[in-house]
């Protein structure tokens, strides 16, 4: 026979910035060969679906170094102060190019084989996988780009089409697809192999469609309200989406250097806490540090009114952090327990999750760091095992240089190690049933129909997060909070009331040893309802849907900042000017801007180069510049 099907990529039309296979042998391994008869449908779903977990090199710059990033869930100054790299767009590109050739392969390769008789029982079925599959990738590239293609799957130069036109057809795609999968269809083991989310269990690829549907429908919620209503409740209408932890669509992670090597697994990077989830977990549910990790950990905790040690001249004070300047001594009286699952505390080593990445020093290890003067003379020492501080991002400066512990490995909580190493309980995670439940709550809330009132979906998010870590005994506790966290929201759904402007805390200076007071604000966050509601319903689902994202959805996390301006993000600090960041300065810290926060990446050097044309459709399309602070059409304008 023949040999057949030369593969034709996605992205054709951005002038060689793809890779791509030259043949079928690079994609399927012995001992199926490349010929009309025996090449493998699936091999080429398989192939997509492993790529998109991300290798440790791309993996670093779009998961970390970007989506982490601009999502908050990584101290790193890159996209929030404005820093791009051409270099680690175009290796992500690159890669989310060929997932996407392996996909429209894997569609193009199973038509023909239909076409001329060639089909098994389940062959109709692996289409409309490879379909759904191919929304959630395309979904990638325009949720980070803007304007992509849609009709770029017969290897011709396609045109650009604008990012409302690919979410209608994105949505369209998934209606269609996961109305045609044939639930009855039997699923041999050796195709089982094959997909490693769902074992090609159709019904769960059905509810991961019909999931995504509400997801990307959602993200149309504040443009496009009508067709947004629309889609959802349609997508929603029939209960057959993801609602419990065994339908989560999820890929095992593992250690090593390939495909499937744990996504935030390079040791190099630090994974601190932020400022934005640590404001969030301060106080969040009324639970107890005690009650959460046990009575050894008394000695270390403070009362609930102590913001900590002041030290104006070490931290920065330029930031709407409304704990500038400040540094904790010990563990917070009351946190979200998840705070704990999430991330380590600084020299407590018996933790089994405990990081001591890198493994070839000795940082985490070390926790006792110094406050110095200009000539370099220690000014203060201090022992930060057992504290738990977040460091703004951005410029600290002078005091940057005096300060040897803000951003240093062993004095900041760091992420649990059971995220980085990978192994037989990690999996990362593309869309759990929390997920459903929050945007469930949020489109009640907006007064859409929907199969649960807006509450229940809310705790049934919140509790399916909980089960998640092990820690559904303490759901019902926090659940009644009414206590507020740092941004002055709280858990209790039925606990609406405002916070005051500030709250009065004790503090010490840390140079002098004086004890003092002082009204802590709670932040302002203008990008919602003009800064003026901290606790409605609103913010409540997003507080908890972003909580719940952390760490395996960054890009959610920021696609919902992109849009609704929730949770509070605080600014990056500015001792001295951020040369990417002008809009922000030192006279503006304190407001709330969108223009202060990334919007997208900028299209990879080599389209502009090689397809000035399909780029100045692509730039046209944007309505804006081809820069990271232009938003996109479904985000905050």
């Amino acid at each position: 026979m023949k040999r057949i099907y030369k593969i034709t990529g996605l992205m054709v039309a951005l002038a060689a910035v793809m890779t791509s296979c030259s043949d079928y042998e690079e994609i399927n391994t012995n001992p199926f060969a490349a010929n009309d008869d025996q090449v493998q449908v699936e091999y080429f779903i398989n192939n997509s679906i492993i790529g998109a977990q991300q290798n440790p090199h791309v993996a670093e710059r779009a998961f970390v170094l970007y989506w982490k990033a601009a999502a908050r869930f990584d101290r790193t100054n890159s996209l929030p102060v404005g820093s791009y790299s051409d270099g680690w767009t175009v290796d992500y590109f690159n890669s989310l190019s060929s997932w996407l050739n392996h996909i429209n392969t894997a569609i193009q390769v199973a038509d023909q084989k239909m076409a001329t008789g060639n089909v098994k029982e389940y062959s109709h079925n692996l289409v409309q996988v490879a379909r759904i599959w191919r929304v959630y990738l395309m979904s990638e590239m325009t949720d980070n780009f803007g304007p992509i293609p849609i009709n770029a799957f017969q290897g011709e130069n396609p045109e650009f089409n604008s990012t409302q036109e690919v979410y209608y057809y994105m949505l369209e795609e998934l209606k269609d697809a996961q109305s045609q999968l044939e639930l009855e269809v039997t699923t041999p083991g050796t195709l089982a192999n094959l997909d490693p989310a769902y074992k090609y269990n159709w019904e769960k690829w059905k509810k991961y469609a019909n999931s995504m549907r509400m997801r990307l429908a959602m993200r149309m919620s504040e443009v496009d309200p009508e067709k947004a209503q629309l889609e959802f409740e349609d997508a929603v209408a029939g209960s057959e989406i993801i609602m419990s932890l065994d339908e989560t669509f999820k890929v095992q992670e593992k250690g090593g250097w390939d495909d499937l090597t744990a996504v935030m697994s390079r040791e190099w990077n630090s994974q601190m806490i932020t400022p934005t989830l640590n404001n969030i977990f301060i106080g969040l549910g009324g639970l107890e540090t005690t009650d959460i990790l046990g009575e050894s950990y008394e000695e270390h905790v403070k009362p609930e009114d102590w913001l900590g040690l002041k030290f104006e001249n070490h931290f920065t004070t330029k930031t709407n952090d409304p704990s500038a300047g400040y540094w904790f001594d010990g563990l917070h009286k009351e946190i979200d327990p998840r705070a704990y699952q999430d991330f380590a505390i600084p020299g407590d080593f018996n933790d089994s999750d405990f990081s001591f990445y890198p493994s070839w020093t000795n940082d985490a290890r070390t926790t006792q760091r110094n406050l110095v003067d200009a000539n370099g003379d220690i000014v203060k020492e201090l022992d930060a095992a057992f504290t738990w501080n977040a460091s703004a991002l951005g410029s600290w400066g002078e005091k940057g240089s005096k300060n040897q512990l803000y951003s240093y490995s062993g004095t900041i909580p760091r992420m649990a190690q059971k995220f980085r190493s990978g192994g037989d309980n990690s999996y990362r995670i593309f869309f759990a049933p929390w997920e459903s439940y929050f945007l469930i709550a949020e489109a009640a809330t907006r007064g859409w129909s929907t199969p649960v009132d807006a509450m229940t979906a809310y705790e049934a998010g919140i509790r399916s997060n909980f089960d998640y870590f092990g820690i559904g005994g303490m759901v019902d506790q926090y659940l009644a909070s009414e206590e507020y966290n740092r941004n002055g929201t709280s858990v209790n759904w039925n606990h609406t009331s405002e916070p005051g402007e500030t709250h009065l805390m004790e503090y010490e200076n840390g140079y002098t040893g004086a004890e003092g007071t002082v009204e802590v604000v709670y932040p302002d966050n203008d990008l919602y309802m003009n800064g003026n509601v901290k606790n409605d319903h609103l913010t409540k689902i997003i507080t908890q849907k972003y909580i719940a994202f952390y760490p395996y959805l960054p890009l959610e996390a920021w696609n919902d900042h992109r849009r609704l301006g929730l949770p509070f993000f605080e600014n990056p600090a500015v001792e001295n000017s951020l040369p990417d960041l002008p809009a922000l300065t030192s006279s503006n810290f304190m407001e709330a801007k969108k223009e202060f926060f990334p919007q997208r990446l900028k299209y990879p050097s080599a389209l502009r180069n090689n397809d000035p044309e399909g780029y100045q459709q692509a730039v046209q399309l944007l309505d804006g510049e081809d820069a990271v602070f232009t938003p996109l059409w479904w985000a905050q304008k």
